[in-house]
């Protein structure tokens, strides 16, 4: 059992999150010492994680629990893993898709710009637009 300094160390999450997390049951709640002081173990580190993985690749609070309860289910969960997966990654191909139209316009609007103008193309087209 290891304290929540360490539990952050070895986690990469940190000492605030693991709280939040606990307080919100998204992890199992930590032992106790005599003192009140939280303790982790290997499998509550394991938790962490998970949930940090799932996190990095950008999935929600609720899908990193829904994945990590499928990690206690017996049986084919690998399909019910892959909903969620597929369900995640057409999330992020649109958001995708919004970061290129965001990055056309943007393109257009800079590239109307023109040094040692006195107006500016780009001021005006942001005013103008609904």
């Amino acid at each position: 059992m290891i304290a929540i300094g360490e539990a952050s160390r070895q986690s990469g999450v940190s000492i605030e999150t693991i709280r939040y997390y606990e307080r919100e049951g998204i992890i199992s709640k930590a032992g106790r010492t005599a003192s009140g002081r939280r303790l982790y173990s290997k499998k509550a580190i394991a938790e962490l994680r998970f949930v940090k993985r799932c996190r990095d690749l950008g999935f929600s609070i609720q899908h990193a629990i829904a994945l990590k309860a499928l990690t206690q289910e017996a049986g084919d969960t690998c399909q019910s893993a892959a909903e969620v997966g597929q369900k995640h990654l057409s999330e992020v191909q649109a958001k995708i898709e919004e970061l290129r139209r965001l990055e056309s316009a943007l393109l257009e609007l800079v590239g109307n710009c023109a040094e040692g103008r006195r107006d500016c193309p780009m001021l005006e087209a942001l005013m103008t637009q609904n």
